[in-house]
């Protein structure tokens, strides 16, 4: 009979760590700004910065 590899939940160890939300961050930012710059949605994210800014400012 051959044995086939099982998903580690199966095997009971299922993965607890997490990965630390900067980390996450540091690496989306990178893919989130060249999209951005790509499409162009740099000066609307600018954009509505400055409107809140303006706003909370008040």
């Amino acid at each position: 009979m051959a044995v086939t590899a099982q998903p580690a939940a199966r095997r009971g160890k299922a993965r607890t760590s997490r990965r630390h939300p900067l980390v996450a961050t540091a690496m989306v930012l990178p893919l989130a700004l060249a999209l951005a710059a790509v499409f162009g949605g740099v000066e609307a994210v600018v954009t509505q910065a400055s409107s809140v800014a303006g706003t909370l400012g008040r």
